[in-house]
């Protein structure tokens, strides 16, 4: 089985940062086609493509770009914000789009902003990411002295590092230069966003998949895919398979498809548990192998898919040990704004710390889980959500190794002399 190319077409393997060597391959005949069309005829192909969010909310894109008013409707200016703040543990893919292809994700912007009749862009990338912000500056300047920008300003703007910025209204504050914490909604950027005025925030692979749907059409990307989950998407693999990487495939393929791809788990190791969609989603086990990577079918079996973030783990991992230090990741992540963030993520490493070292008793796990309850749902926005479900998932398939801690005193996970994996181990 191969993994077929669609943002990454063309590079080979490596990556495409020349113009001429890009247009050569085909690029911007995509942005030439959008500006023979209307900005209402772009926003119908891409409802027709059924293009759901790739950032982890799954939201229809050509639906987000209909919600903002005409200019004759609100004649504030009109913005387009690209997430680039790619920060979810496991997630990679966003960074591989702007080293790799970073003119086919800037002409999805182009045409984005034609769509939603806009001249004004700004992509909001992490922090961290400085060989990827000079790259895309570089593709930029490509742009602009070919003059292919058709009078839109595009600006980079680099993040400070904070985790929470990748939450759509916290990005909106800090690029209009306060700290980082997520808005109250009501109002919806759609409406009154980036200095209140009607904004688009979508993700970096959702705008690079928008130039193959402008250029061969709707009907073919949505031939791809499940009946709900449309078109194709950049799987991220990490952790013990033995070649961790993108791997760009339908939606739908199934897990097991996907490590074949992969180079199947580690010589000798089996895998034990792995998240569909990063960290902040439940954890799902090898019983999950065959479940059908689309958002509703990952929904179904008690997940998320999320940003598409499959880190594998075999039999030589401590799930307590993993889930805690997840969770002491989003405590320090925390913005502070709400208490249930704020002061439960806190609790909650407290009890996880005292189970991975073998401390309290086994009515401490029924206090994680209520502590999650009290959490779940309760905060400004999904960080807090995100913390609780590792934890809850974790408990619900390995309850009896968080007693193992307990009633050893400690971590018992000596993957030498583990017997928890015994028999697939024989079969590896």
């Amino acid at each position: 089985m191969s993994s077929p190319e669609i943002v990454f077409a063309g590079t080979n393997g490596g990556a495409v940062t020349d113009l001429a060597e890009y247009e050569a391959g085909g690029g911007l005949a995509a942005l030439r086609r959008a500006r023979e069309l209307t900005p209402d005829e772009i926003v119908a192909e891409l409802n027709a493509s059924n293009l759901r969010g790739r950032g982890g909310a799954f939201f229809p894109t050509g639906r987000k770009w209909s919600f903002v008013p005409k200019p004759m409707q609100n004649p504030r200016p009109h913005y387009l914000v690209v997430n680039a703040d790619e920060s979810e543990p496991g997630t990679f893919k966003d960074r591989e789009i702007m080293l790799r292809v970073p003119f086919r994700f800037l002409e999805g912007c182009l045409i984005a902003a034609r769509a939603i009749e806009s001249t004004n862009v700004f992509v909001y990338i992490r922090g961290e990411y400085e060989r990827e912000f000079e790259v895309l500056v570089a593709a930029l300047e490509q742009l602009r002295a070919g003059d292919h920008l058709g009078g839109v300003t595009i600006v980079v703007h680099r993040g400070a590092g904070a985790y929470i910025c990748g939450e759509e209204t916290a990005l909106l504050e800090g690029l209009e230069g306060r700290r980082g914490q997520p808005r109250l909604r009501p109002p919806f950027p759609a409406v009154a966003g980036l200095y209140a005025s009607p904004t688009v925030i979508n993700n970096v692979e959702s705008i690079a998949s928008v130039p193959s749907i402008v250029e061969r059409g709707a009907e073919w990307f949505a031939s791809m895919g499940t009946e709900k989950s449309k078109g194709y998407g950049i799987f991220s693999l990490s952790g013990h398979v033995t070649r961790p990487g993108q791997y760009e495939a339908p939606l739908g393929i199934t897990l097991r498809e996907l490590v074949d791809l992969a180079g199947g788990m580690r010589e000798g190791h089996v895998l034990k548990f792995w998240t569909p969609g990063g960290s902040s989603t439940p954890l799902l086990t090898a019983e999950h192998l065959d479940v059908p990577l689309g958002f509703e079918e990952v929904a179904a079996a008690g997940s998320m898919l999320g940003t598409r973030a499959l880190q594998l783990f075999d039999e030589t991992t401590c799930v307590v040990r993993a889930v805690l230090r997840w969770t002491e990741f989003y405590k320090h992540e925390s913005c502070g704004k709400c208490t249930p963030c704020r002061e439960g993520t806190w609790w909650l490493v407290q009890t996880l710390a005292k189970l991975e070292k073998g401390e309290g008793q086994e009515s401490d796990l029924d206090l994680l889980l209520d502590q999650c309850d009290n959490i779940f749902g309760r905060s400004f926005c999904a960080l807090a959500d995100g913390a609780v479900s590792p934890i809850q998932s974790s408990i619900k398939y390995f309850r009896e190794e968080y007693l193992q801690h307990l009633t050893e005193g400690g971590c018992p996970f000596d993957p030498m002399k583990s017997t928890l994996f015994a028999d697939q181990l024989e079969m590896a």
